[in-house]
């Protein structure tokens, strides 16, 4: 039955911009010659695997399971960098430590579902993230993935796909699949994903099946080659303001503080990426205080909310200026699970040093949980 439902679909319509791929043709040649290549999935709960039956049953995994099948010579490596409930503006800010580290040959970004639509700040977040990839050294081939929200087929394309076309590269969307096919009536929503986001193991193949679908048809191309493809690494003029290209995540390895009150760091050791509440500072009393020196022209400040309620609720002080002190309340209203948040508190601001204070200012005697501060995300 699960075959016959994938069989209803058009694949080929999800290939919504086709771009550029003599970079995924270089890596594919890799592969032909039996080297090692590196295959990287940065994005959100879906890229994580979010109800998934197992990590393997995921589109990335299945993703790199199709490379592994069609190139048998070649020793690959997969890298799952999906953090559930996060944006392209964590992810310009963790991409080089959490994938470019690796000097993948190949990574596929899907943050369309996470992004708010029709957002000037994401749109510029998401084109750092671009730029930062494709001016790495390892000079990855890059593709992008938009998933869909399923009850009214929502998603961030309006802002992401221009980027993409701007950068000429490939871009497969499963609205025009999966979402398409729902509202069709060939197939019902709850038969690929029980919350109308996340897929099940039916939707993560669809999605996978979107993706591969175009990675054929390059493959098929790049076994008609006669020579190598030109490897075009020079980026065009950005197309937004690009005050995120050079962002970075300052984590409690990074971060100095000039004051430390009542905060202790978390040393406690990370297990991999999705084990996002790690490497930061906690403190649980009224009066509790850190302070930072940063330089930068955005300032981001990444903290958790949490569902076991209640928490303390911290504020933060840019520069001094507390008439515009900005609240970071550690309470999460919503019941999904603990969200890794992150509140812009600067954006092309005067680039250079500046003086970050967070303070505790309410702390329940009866509270469940410390307030927890996880980095800031700086830019110029």
């Amino acid at each position: 039955m699960a075959n016959e439902k994938m069989d209803v679909l058009d694949y080929e319509k999800g290939m919504v911009f086709l771009g550029d791929d003599s970079r995924i043709q270089n890596c594919m040649l890799k592969a032909k010659k039996g080297e090692q290549v590196k295959l990287a999935f940065l994005g959100g709960s879906i890229t994580q695997g979010c109800l998934s039956s197992t990590p393997e049953t995921c589109y990335a995994y299945l993703t790199y399971q199709w490379w592994k099948e069609q190139f048998p010579k070649a020793a690959f490596t997969y890298i799952n960098a999906g953090i559930g409930g996060t944006t392209s503006h964590l992810g310009v800010g963790r991409v080089q430590e959490d994938v470019l580290s690796y000097d993948p040959d190949f990574v596929i970004v899907e943050f369309s579902v996470n992004d708010p639509d029709e957002d000037a700040h994401f749109q510029e977040t998401y084109e750092g993230l671009i730029r930062q990839i494709l001016s790495w050294k390892s000079h990855p081939a890059l593709m992008l993935v938009h998933n869909v929200r399923y009850d009214d087929g929502g998603n961030a394309e309006a802002i992401h796909r221009p980027v993409g076309a701007h950068y000429g590269l490939p871009s497969v969307s499963v609205k025009p699949v999966i979402y398409h096919a729902i509202s069709e009536g060939w197939i019902t929503a709850r038969e690929v994903t029980q919350d109308d986001l996340h897929p099940n193991d039916l939707g993560h193949a669809m999605v996978a099946k979107t993706i591969t679908t175009y990675l054929e048809k390059v493959k098929e191309r790049t076994d008609s080659l006669k020579e190598e493809p030109v490897i075009h690494s020079e980026l065009p003029a950005p197309m937004t303001v690009n005050g995120y290209e050079n962002a970075r995540r300052l984590r409690n390895d990074a971060l100095m503080p000039l004051e430390q009150k009542g905060f202790v760091k978390d040393e406690t050791p990370q297990f991999c990426v999705a084990d996002c509440f790690k490497k930061g500072f906690r403190a649980e009393n009224a009066g509790d205080k850190i302070s930072f020196e940063v330089s930068g022209a955005s300032i981001a400040v990444q903290y958790r909310k949490t569902v076991r309620r209640p928490a303390p609720v911290a504020r933060l002080i840019l520069d001094g200026d507390r008439e515009h002190s900005v609240e970071l309340d550690g309470n999460f209203t919503e019941e999904w699970g603990d969200c890794l948040y992150l509140e812009t508190v600067m954006e092309h601001g005067t680039s250079g040093k500046h003086l970050v204070e967070i303070e505790i200012v309410e702390s329940p005697e009866d509270r469940k949980e410390d307030f927890y501060l996880v980095s800031l995300i700086v830019a110029d």
